[in-house]
């Protein structure tokens, strides 16, 4: 032991040096990038924080190379279907949002700066000018989340409305099942307390009737747009999804979390099916999501509580045709909040803990790197169990051990990470994200 650093730590450190790949221009080369995909039809491309500007503007470049050179064809984030969808709209050329930053007015429940932000916005921008001068390879952008309840049902009423007010009447009658309650946590509560009605039957019926209209002509047999048309049918069954999401949020965490990351799933293959409508060769989606998220909880302490989440159900549903590549940080600042639907403020991230995969990567050297675990050598150590650090919309520094870390095997749970070093706040497109008295949902992972 030297300068209070064991051997073992020592030869973990100049193995993670060894395998490092340096990013001399911040991220992975365009050829580096397209040997690390290969043949995958999806790209999960993660973040340790839900307010960091490194990640957030890593993965936005990472992504403008997989459209403009990889073929890929949409962008799945993790944010509400219906606020995606504005976005969508817009980078597609429809709408009437004149910029990315009306575009973006959709996301109006905390946490808004996860995707009203600086990167996000240029990146809208982006995606809009690349559509438009090359449409034969259009992207899009959607939403993976389910919060939207009453969102989505409205939406589904509207869409419904324009094109056969009939069908508009039953789905107000079925979705008026809702309306005595002032919000969905006020939803959930009532009908997993048996304190009102539950909706359950009413949100089922309404998505399979959506779901047969689909299959033909409407009245006057006018064809239904089939984007709009996805978009309605999404909506219907983010009804019924979030229905159950939350009930159960009044129950186990992990039977809330395992339903919100099934849902999330589902979204992802559904809208891998529609784009596989029309390109089947082209039916390649890059996603933006939590490493909470995208990482196998199969190589966690969660997931040994029965915990599941989307990248351990696309690994299993979807064999051999993903790549899931995960980000660090040592330290720096964040753009988080100090509780819950509180306004949104610049922290500094203290330095990773001893024993976590953040201070391993730290001590190995280099302000960023790329660490691939799909070809050797891989750093034994990384395949052991470290803590791992999650910081969400809510960082809780003075309790950081308990809130924010938990045991995961970094080699089994990612495909690749990126280190970076030392990260810095991402800037928020609105001074204030307050909108009102949201209830407190899943959007940031804490220890279990």
């Amino acid at each position: 032991m030297t300068g209070g650093v064991t051997d073992t730590e020592s030869t973990a450190e100049a193995a993670v040096r060894a395998a490092a790949l340096p990013l001399p221009g911040g991220v992975p080369t365009d050829a580096e990038l397209l040997d690390f995909v290969g043949g995958a039809r999806y790209v999960l491309l993660g973040e340790a924080t839900h307010g960091t500007a490194e990640f957030y503007a890593t993965r936005a470049r990472m992504t403008r190379t997989l459209v403009e050179r990889g073929g890929f064809r949409a962008v799945a984030v993790e944010a509400d279907w219906p606020d995606a969808y504005r976005v969508n709209r817009y980078v597609r050329g429809r709408g009437d949002d004149r910029d990315a930053v009306d575009a973006l007015r959709g996301f109006t429940r905390f946490p808004m700066w996860m995707w009203r932000n600086t990167v996000v916005r240029d990146f809208v921008e982006w995606l809009r000018e690349h559509n438009r001068r090359d449409p034969g390879r259009a992207a899009g952008f959607y939403g993976l989340d389910l919060y939207s309840m009453f969102r989505s049902a409205a939406e589904v009423i509207g869409y419904l409305q324009g094109v056969d007010p009939a069908a508009a009447d039953r789905a107000r009658e079925r979705y008026a099942c809702f309306d005595q309650h002032l919000d969905e946590q006020r939803y959930g509560y009532a009908a997993a307390f048996g304190a009102g009605q539950d909706c359950e039957d009413a949100a089922v019926e309404q998505l399979v009737d959506l779901q047969r209209m689909t299959t033909g002509r409407l009245p006057g047999d006018r064809p239904l747009d089939p984007d709009e048309r996805f978009y309605a049918e999404q909506n219907a069954r983010l009804v019924t999804a979030a229905e159950q999401y939350y009930r159960a949020m009044f129950g186990t965490r992990v039977d809330s979390w395992n339903l919100r990351d099934a849902h999330m799933f589902q979204t992802l293959t559904a809208l891998g099916d529609h784009l596989r409508w029309d390109h089947p060769d082209e039916a390649k989606i890059v996603v933006w999501a939590h490493n909470s998220h995208l990482g196998d909880a199969r190589a966690t302490e969660m997931g040994a509580a029965g915990q599941w989440d989307l990248g351990q159900l696309v690994r299993e549903n979807l064999p051999g045709v993903a790549r899931i590549l995960g980000f660090t940080t040592h330290s720096g600042s964040v753009l988080a909040a100090a509780e819950w639907d509180g306004p949104p403020r610049v922290e500094r991230v203290r330095p990773s803990l001893p024993g976590s995969v953040e201070n391993l990567l730290h001590r190995a050297g280099g302000d960023r790197f790329l660490l691939r675990f799909d070809r050797e050598p891989v750093p034994e150590r990384l395949r052991s169990a470290l803590l791992e650090r999650a910081i969400g919309v809510v960082y809780r520094p003075d309790t950081e051990r308990q809130s924010h870390y938990f045991h995961a095997r970094p080699a089994d749970r990612f495909d690749a990470l990126i280190h970076i070093d030392e990260t810095t706040a991402l800037a928020p497109l609105d001074p204030v994200t307050r909108p009102g008295t949201e209830e407190p949902g899943e959007t940031y992972p804490f220890a279990v």
